[in-house]
């Protein structure tokens, strides 16, 4: 086994996230612990051994003022000898062993370890979660926290263990010199420690009010470049140029006042950096012309003086980075690890679907607002039969829909599945029963054939390949070609599809539904962005898709769903109209005065937003 893997960064960790700091960084690192523990000693002994330099520079200085130069070299053969087996053996042993522990093996893999911990997570937020944020923050999120997380522990290793290593060190050679120099390097370290606390908590906090800027900057611009046609379309440019600017003058001034405050830290460090050597090499010369300590304690407490001093800015400026990174955790635990609105049931089973039979009882749902949403609405579709929903914008139907494939959860009421409630089994089971295609189809920035196994991972090429024909996608798939020269199944679809007209992306979004083949469909708007040619040429396929199968189907275009078992018209958020589409006509309500207002087959469309 490699001394990489003895971190295993991708064991699951199913306990959700502390929402307090400490506890928080400790769910990251847990199961690393040990390594952590190995890496920190390896460090410490590398610090000691900057203190062993500075008592053999003593000893060497003691030796050669009163030794013969003539029979140095013999007289002294141990001295020599130890002095190789430190420098040359020794001393790059341990600093190898540090650096290794280190950069092999935790750097590499606290990353990845934090960063799938969180993605996990974060991937189990409800629909809402992503709602209301942007999709280039929360992405942003993710990967400043596990950079941050492993910024923290690595240096914390990598200085503060070496550090207080080479602290302790000193002590304990300056006692050996005089308790009175050590006492000296102790009032030292007080003063020091007294800057530091002074300074840190400030430093944090302005870490993380720049965090919070530079993430909502760049997502800001992931949001523009993600909507770049619609920006060219409306001529927006200098709009959305404003808009960014906004973000960077915020952004600016966050990093101008984290600025000032490293200046100032950078002034007192200094100064208190400066005053070691004063203090240990004075000391000692005092003592010195005492006749209490020797040229080589001169030497000594001068080494170790002006490696603390030196040292005292590499700690201090690693300390600001960690509180940085302390900042940056903070502010991405805020964002990322709220509680899970949508949990599956303590006791939650799998769904079984062995007909297909889907009850609303009694549902109610707003989304908090007053427009929207369903109310108090009973529905019952027998399995295998293919329902319609019609409704101007506003009505209720994608809610119908959303609440089905547990989206959200009802403020009242509950859905049944072959009498098996949606909020008693596990939600991957639900979905995994659900073939749905929706209006606004996004495609990942993968193989064509991989968007389309996307239904079904485990599905042969030639699998994919009839239910592309079905989908009468499999022809212009053929044609495709990326700008990295695949072509066919192997090229790339570009972000969300660009590369693919809408007709072509609902396209495979059908061929991939029609893979998954589960017992219960749902098509909402499946055929908007489909000619009148085209919408016939598949639609023997989605006859032949939906046969067997409960379906819901949801289309401003009625002619898309006249064929249907049985329309529910909604309004308001209630059912007002129920039965084929035949009687529907005859009876002369909602549905006939959407039927013979339509031009085309379509809808008109209410402003109200569903």
């Amino acid at each position: 086994m490699r001394i990489a893997d003895l971190i295993r960064p991708f064991q699951r960790v199913d306990d959700a996230p502390p929402q307090t700091l400490g506890r928080f960084i400790g769910w990251c690192l847990n199961g690393s612990w040990g390594m952590l523990w190995v890496a920190g000693l390896t460090s410490a002994a590398a610090g000691v051994m900057d203190v062993l330099t500075a008592l053999l520079l003593g000893w060497v200085i003691d030796v050669t003022s009163t030794a013969r130069p003539d029979t140095f070299w013999t007289d002294q053969v141990f001295l020599i000898a130890s002095l190789f087996v430190f420098f040359m053996v020794l001393r790059p042993l341990i600093f190898g062993a540090s650096a290794a522990t280190n950069n092999v093996i935790v750097q590499p893999n606290l990353g990845p370890q934090v960063l799938g911990r969180l993605h996990r997570w974060t991937m189990g937020h409800s629909v809402r979660f992503f709602d209301d944020d942007f999709a280039g923050r929360i992405a942003q999120k993710q990967m400043q926290v596990s950079a941050a997380v492993t910024e923290i522990a690595s240096e914390f290793i990598n200085t503060i263990c070496f550090a207080l290593a080479s602290l302790v060190g000193s002590v304990v050679l300056l006692v050996a010199i005089d308790w009175r120099i050590a006492l000296l390097l102790l009032a030292w370290v007080l003063s020091y420690l007294a800057m530091i606390r002074w300074f840190m908590p400030r430093i944090r906090l302005r870490s993380k009010a720049r965090a919070n800027a530079r993430s909502m900057l760049g997502g800001q611009v992931v949001d523009t470049i993600t909507n770049i046609k619609t920006v060219k379309l409306f001529a927006h440019d200098a709009h959305e140029d404003r808009v960014a600017l906004n973000a960077m003058a915020e952004f600016r001034e966050r990093a101008v006042e984290f600025g000032y405050l490293s200046a100032w830290f950078r002034v007192a460090l200094m100064t208190v950096g400066g005053a070691v050597p004063i203090l240990l090499i004075g000391g000692t010369i005092w003592l010195w012309s005492l006749g209490q300590a020797s040229t080589g304690d001169i030497a000594a407490a001068g080494a170790v003086s002006l490696r603390l001093s030196q040292m005292t800015g590499w700690v201090s400026f690693t300390l600001m980075a960690m509180y940085s990174s302390l900042g940056e955790v903070e502010d991405g635990m805020r964002t990322l690890t709220p509680p899970h609105e949508l949990t599956d049931a303590p006791n939650a089973t799998a769904l079984v679907v062995t007909k297909g039979g889907i009850v609303f009882e009694d549902l109610t749902f707003t989304y908090g607002r007053v427009v929207g949403g369903v109310s108090n609405v009973s529905v019952t579709i027998a399995p295998g039969q293919k329902v319609g929903l019609v409704g101007a914008s506003g009505a209720g139907k994608s809610t119908f829909v959303s609440l089905l494939l547990r989206l959200y959860d009802p403020s009242g009421g509950r859905v049944l599945i072959d009498g098996q409630s949606v909020a008693q089994v596990t939600q991957e089971s639900l979905r995994r029963q659900i073939g749905m295609v929706t209006q606004d189809t996004s495609m990942f920035n993968r193989a064509a054939r991989d968007n389309i196994r996307y239904g079904r991972p485990d599905a042969s090429q030639a699998e994919v390949e009839d239910a592309a024909k079905k989908a009468e996608a499999h022809e212009f798939i053929q044609h495709l070609r990326d700008n990295n020269g695949r072509s066919g199944y192997d090229a790339f679809l570009g972000e969300r599809g660009v590369k693919l007209s809408g007709g072509q992306r609902q396209r495979i979004a059908l061929a991939r539904t029609i893979l998954k083949n589960a017992p219960i469909l749902v098509l909402d708007e499946a055929t908007s962005a489909l000619d009148s040619e085209v919408e016939a040429a598949i639609q023997d396929a989605l006859d032949i898709a939906m046969e067997g199968k409960t379906v819901l189907a949801i289309a401003h275009r009625l002619s898309t769903i006249a064929r249907m078992d049985r329309i529910i018209v909604m309004d308001k958020g209630r059912i007002v109209e129920d039965g084929t589409h035949d009687s529907l006509l005859a009876a002369g309500g909602l549905y006939a005065r959407y039927w013979n207002r339509q031009s085309g087959g379509f809808i008109g469309i209410m402003d109200a937003a569903e």
